[in-house]
């Protein structure tokens, strides 16, 4: 069944890869740009630019959402000694999916969903877990990662020349390493 999606979307690598797999599967795709976990802001600029590209590409709508670090930092800023992909990033991924649930809410969309699971270092059943407790059937669980869906991500990114980031986009990641293990 054909539906009007709207994902909410963390990079210009992960837009191309979950969008081009949506449409193979008959949808439509808007994006949703939500993203204040990412530091330093010229950072957040790079990836928004990246995912623009990757809209134009690809021919989907994109809306972007505000950017409020210093509300990110109030809701995760506690648990910034965790490793990644802990306590931290639950309340993160969180944090992007309900915004995208209430953007959702106010537009015309059958089902929401999130690039995050493209990642291969995140976990998708979390984040579809969270997705489901927020909007029920509303959300449209996925792993996009599966069927080798993060290496078409980066080839696209490559033909394309999409910005790769090497870090998730907050600051206690992006030298690649977390707090515990420098």
């Amino acid at each position: 069944m054909r539906m009007r999606i709207l994902l909410h979307i963390c990079c210009g690598v992960c837009a191309a890869g979950a969008v081009q797999e949506l449409k193979a599967q008959g949808h439509s795709v808007t994006g949703f740009f939500y993203n204040p976990n990412i530091y330093p802001e010229e950072e957040y600029h790079r990836r928004l630019g990246s995912v623009q590209k990757a809209a134009e590409q690809l021919g989907f709508e994109l809306y972007i959402g505000k950017y409020d670090h210093n509300e990110w930092l109030s809701l995760a800023g506690k648990f910034k000694e965790e490793p990644e992909g802990a306590r931290r990033c639950e309340i993160c991924f969180h944090a992007r999916i309900k915004r995208t649930y209430e953007h959702f809410l106010n537009g015309d969309f059958d089902a929401f969903t999130t690039t995050l699971t493209i990642g291969p270092m995140k976990n998708a059943s979390l984040i579809n877990d969270i997705g489901s407790r927020l909007a029920g059937n509303s959300f449209l669980q996925a792993d996009f990662k599966k069927k080798d869906g993060f290496k078409k991500a980066m080839e696209l990114a490559r033909a394309w020349e999409l910005y790769r980031q090497n870090y998730c986009g907050c600051e206690w990641t992006r030298d690649g390493v977390t707090p515990h293990l420098k």
